[in-house]
C-alpha cells in the first residue's frame, strides 16, 4: 500500500480536476486560492461576468453535490457585491479498489464530479 493522500493533497487534486474543466470551458482565472476553507477557491471571468467558485473534496460515501448552505450563502452575498455568479464544485474522490480505503499516492482513484452547481 502507498501513502494515503493528506487533506491538502486531496484538496489540490480536486482543485486540479475543477481547474482543468474551467480552462476547457473558457474561463479566465483572475485569482486562485488553494488553501482549504479560504473561499472562493477560484475567481474567474467568462463572457465579461465574474464567477466565484467554491471547491470541496468530498469523502465517500458523502454526496459531492451536497454543500454547506450557510457557507454558500456567505460566499454568494460577497459575490453579489462584485455582481459575480456563485458556484459550488464538489469533487468525490475515492480509492478505485475499495471505496472505504483512503486514496493513496500513485494509485488509481475514482472521481465523481458533476460540474458546477449554481447557487
Amino acid at each position: 500500500m502507498g501513502k494515503p493522500l493528506t487533506e491538502q493533497e486531496l484538496h489540490n487534486l480536486a482543485m486540479n480536476i475543477v481547474g482543468r474543466q474551467l480552462e476547457a470551458d473558457g474561463f479566465e482565472f483572475m485569482a486562485v486560492n488553494s488553501k482549504p476553507k479560504r473561499d472562493p477557491q477560484y475567481v474567474c471571468l467568462k463572457d465579461k461576468i465574474l464567477h466565484f467558485i467554491v471547491v470541496r473534496n468530498v469523502h465517500f460515501p458523502e454526496n459531492p453535490n451536497t454543500y454547506d448552505e450557510g457557507l454558500m450563502r456567505r460566499v454568494k452575498n460577497h459575490a453579489e457585491k462584485f455582481e459575480a455568479k456563485t458556484y459550488f464544485a464538489g469533487v468525490g474522490l475515492s480509492n478505485a479498489l475499495d471505496q472505504k480505503l483512503p486514496v493513496y499516492l500513485n494509485e488509481e482513484y475514482i472521481v465523481e464530479y458533476q460540474g458546477l452547481i449554481e447557487i
